[in-house]
Formats: C-alpha cells, sequence, structure tokens
C-alpha cells in the first residue's frame, strides 16, 4: 500500500531533485501576468516578479512555480511568443542565482522546452500532458519533473469526482509513461477550482485519501480559490486563512506539495500539521481489538 509520507525522491531536470514525503514542501505561485485572479498586476514587471520569487524562497518555499498565462475561468489567452517573453527572463534570472527549484507553469511544449534549456527544473502543465500533444515528449527529453494536473475544462466529466480524477489521470500517466517519463519525476495535482464547483473541491478534500491509489505524490493547488470565499465569504485576497487551513487539512490528508500565494502563512501550517504527523507515526496507535460475539 503507498504509504504517502514515506521518502521519495522526485527527479529533476538538471540533475536536481527534491525527497518528498517526510515534510511538506511549498511552491510558490509567481504569475508573472496583469490580470490573474488573486494578484493580477502585482508581478507582471521582471522586476517585480523577481523581487516576489526572492522574497518568497527567503521565506521558506522550495519551488519556485513561474507563470505568464492567466489560468482563472474566461481569462483573455496570451501567444506563446508573449507567454515565453513574460517568463523567460525570470527563469533565466532566477537560475543565474542558482539556488531555487524553478517550475514553469505552462500547456504548451514550446515554452517548456525553452523554459528547462534556460534552467527550470520542473514543467508544471494544468492540462495533464492533454493538451499539447508535444509535452510529455518534451518533458521526457528535457528530464523534467512534471506536475500532471486534472483539469474539467473542455471535456465531459463524469459525475463522481473521484472518478473522473481517475479517468483523466490514468490517461495522462499513460501519455507520460509512452514518452519515457519516469514515475520518479511525475507527481500528481487534482486540480482543485478547474471546473470543479464548491461541493466538487469539498468532496475532493474529504475523499483525498482515495489519490494515493496512484502510487504518485500529490500535489496541492487550493490557494485563494474560489470556493475558500464561498465557504468564508472572504474576497481573493482574504483567503489566506482558508488556504493555511486547507493546506494542514490536506497535509494530514497525504500531499506532498503545496501551490501557494502566501509562503508565510502556509509555512506554518505546514509545520504544525507536520509535528502533528510526526508524533502519530512516531506512535501509531494500535487497532482496536475485534468484537467478539458473547
Amino acid at each position: 500500500m503507498h504509504d504517502p509520507f514515506a521518502p521519495v525522491p522526485w527527479r529533476l531536470a538538471h540533475g536536481r531533485h527534491l525527497t518528498l514525503g517526510p515534510a511538506g514542501l511549498l511552491m510558490a505561485i509567481v504569475n508573472v501576468t496583469p490580470d490573474s485572479f488573486s494578484d493580477g498586476g502585482m508581478h507582471a514587471t521582471r522586476t517585480a516578479a523577481l523581487d516576489h520569487a526572492r522574497r518568497c524562497a527567503d521565506a521558506g518555499a522550495a519551488i519556485l512555480d513561474i507563470g505568464g498565462e492567466s489560468t482563472r475561468p474566461g481569462a483573455a489567452p496570451v501567444s506563446a511568443e508573449e507567454e515565453e517573453d513574460r517568463v523567460m527572463p525570470v527563469i533565466e534570472a532566477l537560475a543565474r542565482d542558482g539556488a531555487a527549484v524553478i517550475s514553469v507553469d505552462t500547456y504548451r511544449s514550446g515554452t517548456a522546452r525553452l523554459a528547462v534549456a534556460a534552467g527550470a527544473h520542473i514543467v508544471n502543465d494544468v492540462h495533464g500532458l492533454q493538451r499539447d500533444p508535444a509535452m510529455a515528449d518534451v518533458v521526457a527529453r528535457s528530464g523534467a519533473g512534471v506536475c500532471i494536473m486534472h483539469t474539467g475544462r473542455g471535456r465531459e466529466r463524469l459525475a463522481d469526482v473521484i472518478e473522473d480524477q481517475l479517468l483523466f489521470l490514468d490517461r495522462s500517466i499513460a501519455l507520460a509513461r509512452t514518452a519515457g517519463v519516469a514515475d520518479e519525476r511525475i507527481v500528481l495535482d487534482p486540480g482543485f477550482g478547474f471546473a470543479k464547483d464548491t461541493d466538487e473541491n469539498l468532496d475532493l478534500m474529504a475523499r483525498f485519501g482515495a489519490l494515493h491509489g496512484f502510487g504518485l505524490p500529490i500535489l496541492a493547488g487550493a490557494s485563494r480559490k474560489r470556493f475558500l470565499g464561498a465557504v468564508t465569504a472572504r474576497e481573493a485576497g482574504e483567503r489566506d486563512v482558508a488556504t493555511a487551513a486547507s493546506t494542514a487539512l490536506l497535509r494530514v490528508a497525504g500531499a506532498a506539495i503545496f501551490r501557494v500565494h502566501n509562503v508565510a502563512f502556509n509555512r506554518d501550517a505546514l509545520r504544525l500539521a507536520d509535528a502533528m504527523l510526526a508524533v502519530r507515526l512516531k506512535n501509531p496507535r494500535p487497532a482496536p481489538p475485534e468484537e467478539t460475539g458473547s
């Protein structure tokens, strides 16, 4: 049976790796965009994005996720050239710094190829390798780690949220393996908020353990999502407390990585969850005695 808290190496490009399992890791969101749902425009310039990325690393982010196209519902698409113009200078500068593990948030194989060549270690694909037919091959050839995300956008979905996860992610994993991407390079993301309503997101949280059946580490990206606002009646910029709560809950449920806007809040939530888990794993409770008939 898959143990989500056992140490496993996540193999990345350029000879890097991260150990997943025993302690939760944070992936900081660095949107080099004018229109992202929560922080649109705040880090749209290269200087602002770099400053933000470096602050996130100092605050405890293990991964810096650089994106050049908003994925919020209704966002205007950008061309590949514009996406690359936004993200490449930031990735190149961070790679020159030499310390950070860098992720590129893109579904385009061309952007992914350029980003990894420039120093990125991870490709984070919100379409789970299923939008651009060349993406799985680029990941395999580059040696990058990959985040394969579930999405319900642009497709017919099964009524049950977990069954739909299995359907979609099984296909994505098959694409990766067929291209030659080793399992030790794959992390899965259930795609909170991507064509899922509030009840579906909460159902996904409640049944999160079912995703461990894939036998792969899982990334959770609930940060400031609309369903947290529906529960708390908070606007996007006011959802960091709810995000930290979701981080703690999903860490206990076995998530390994957390993609977040506010690193400091979620760092503290993870520390508490991991401290509790350490005690639980060190002193497991014995199974209750079986009842016997009288």
